[in-house]
Formats: structure tokens, C-alpha cells, sequence
């Protein structure tokens, strides 16, 4: 089966032909690009387009490669032990299965979403190359193989935070979400928003492009923030003209709260918006 975009996401033609080639090679997909992007929503849309499971690992700092294997709660076992509990002679009992595991253990072939693997330390990555390349693992405690009954789409996302080791890269197919440009995002809107007023539509976008154009933003604005941001522009019925007023004392525009999330880059706008303006 191919991936040819759904309904509720909006793929650009090398995106679903980056899908379609890690399918064919059978290699995990690495996607990066800025955070809100879509790199997350696009493991859950594959794997509804190709009608497979998803299972969804999202990494946090303290996350190990073993964590996404399995993990042995001895803690549980011990008290289940002072307790007198028949169930402490299986240790199995006490094995939790990680993410990697229940998709191995798939009855059809699924979808494996690692989400935000930069977030974990360096040494992550590199613990995961044997099993994402043969697709298997030990379990000592109960002296087990387990082997993928079915080979997972293998979906890894990276907000770019850090670099990833060369071994690691060498066995994925890369593919970077460039920033959706004005056609693009129109697109996306439309998904969400069909009913959303063109030209507020048109003036929302010129302030969003300009907000993101302005240099030395700390944060520029996302994709999914400027969903956020349209959603309040309809429910406070905000008028088109409100976005770009040219009254010195509303500068910024309304509910930019949802687009600029620090002080400093709201300062920034105001001051490169009232010199430019004021010449």
C-alpha cells in the first residue's frame, strides 16, 4: 500500500514519497523540521491511511532505549513477595511491555511513532540500532526472543534540538518538513477551517508571514499556532481590518497571544512594525 495523503492532512508530494520509500526499503523514517510542523500528526494520519495499528512511544528526557523494550518491576514483585502473592513465582507477571515490543508482537503490520527522539540523551539512538535493524530483542529475565511477526513503519521525529549520531542517521530515510508556504498553509486552513471567511483569511496570513519574517524572533510562529490563532479570531468575531490596523497605539495584532509567546519577540515586532510604518 502507498501513502497518498489523507483528507485531514495536508502531504506535499516529497513528503508521501518519503513515506512510500521508507515503506519500500523497510527502513525507519526520520522526519524533522520546526515544532508544529505536523511531524506527529503525520504517523497518526499514515497509519490511518494504511489501516494499521498505531503505537505511539513519545520520548522525554529520562527516557532509555529500554524503556521502549520492556522494563522489570521488581519493586511490584517484592511487595508482592512480603504479601505472600502466588503470582511472584512467573516473573513474567512482573515484565511490562514496552512500546517496541507490542508493535514486534502486531498481528499486522502496524505503525511505530517515536516521537521527539532528540529529547533523550545521545547515546539513545545508538542503543536502539540492533533492534530497529533486525527488528528484534532478548528479554533475560524470562530468557525470551522476541522478533517482529510483522516489520513495523518505523516513524521517528526530531525537532532538531540536537545532532543525531552518523550510525543512527545511516539507517533511516531522511525527509525535512520545510515551513508551509502561503499556498500550502491556505491548504491546511482549509482542512480545519472550510467555512472560515476569505478575507479574513487573507489579512490573518499577511500577519502571520509578517510576524514570522521579522529577524531575530526567539520563537517563530507554527503552523498549529496559527490554528490556534484563527480559532479565536472567528469565536471573538475579530474583524479582517483589526489585523492590520494602522493605529500607532495597536500595532501588534489582536490575540497575539497565541502567535508570539515570549516578551521579547512581542517587543521586537511592535518596534520594527512602528519603524516601518512611521518611514
Amino acid at each position: 500500500m502507498r501513502f497518498e495523503g489523507t483528507d485531514n492532512y495536508v502531504a506535499t508530494h516529497d513528503l508521501m514519497m518519503a513515506v512510500n520509500a521508507a515503506i519500500t526499503l523497510e527502513r525507519p523514517l526520520l522526519i524533522k523540521g520546526e515544532p508544529g510542523t505536523g511531524k506527529t500528526m503525520l504517523a497518526l494520519e499514515v497509519a490511518k491511511a494504511l489501516n494499521r495499528p498505531l503505537f505511539e512511544w513519545h520520548i522525554k528526557s529520562t527516557t532509555k532505549a529500554q524503556h521502549g523494550l520492556y522494563e522489570y518491576d521488581a519493586v511490584s514483585r517484592l511487595r508482592d513477595s512480603q504479601l505472600g502473592d502466588e503470582r511472584v513465582k512467573d516473573i513474567s507477571n512482573y515484565i511490562v511491555q514496552g512500546m517496541l515490543w507490542k508493535a514486534f508482537e502486531s498481528d499486522t503490520p502496524s505503525v511505530l511513532l517515536i516521537d521527539e527522539v532528540d529529547k533523550a540523551d545521545i547515546e539513545f539512538p545508538n542503543d536502539l540500532l540492533r533492534e530497529l535493524d533486525r527488528m528484534e530483542f532478548y528479554v533475560y529475565e524470562t530468557q525470551q526472543l522476541i522478533k517482529a511477526t510483522q516489520r513495523p513503519l518505523v516513524i521517528i521525529t526530531s525537532n532538531n534540538e540536537k545532532e543525531l549520531p552518523d550510525a543512527f542517521l545511516r539507517r533511516c530515510f531522511f525527509h525535512y518538513i520545510r515551513f508551509p508556504d502561503r499556498d500550502t498553509m491556505t491548504q491546511i486552513v482549509d482542512v480545519h477551517y472550510p467555512d472560515i471567511k476569505k478575507i479574513l483569511l487573507s489579512q490573518a496570513l499577511n500577519a502571520f508571514f509578517e510576524i514570522r519574517d521579522v529577524p531575530g524572533l526567539k520563537k517563530k510562529p507554527s503552523t498549529s499556532e496559527l490554528l490556534d490563532w484563527l480559532k479565536l479570531l472567528v469565536a471573538e468575531d475579530i474583524s479582517p481590518e483589526a489585523l492590520h490596523s494602522q493605529d500607532q497605539h495597536k500595532i501588534i495584532p489582536p490575540l497575539h497571544g497565541a502567535l508570539l509567546k515570549n516578551e521579547q519577540d512581542v517587543h521586537l515586532f511592535e518596534r520594527l512594525v512602528f519603524m516601518t510604518r512611521k518611514k
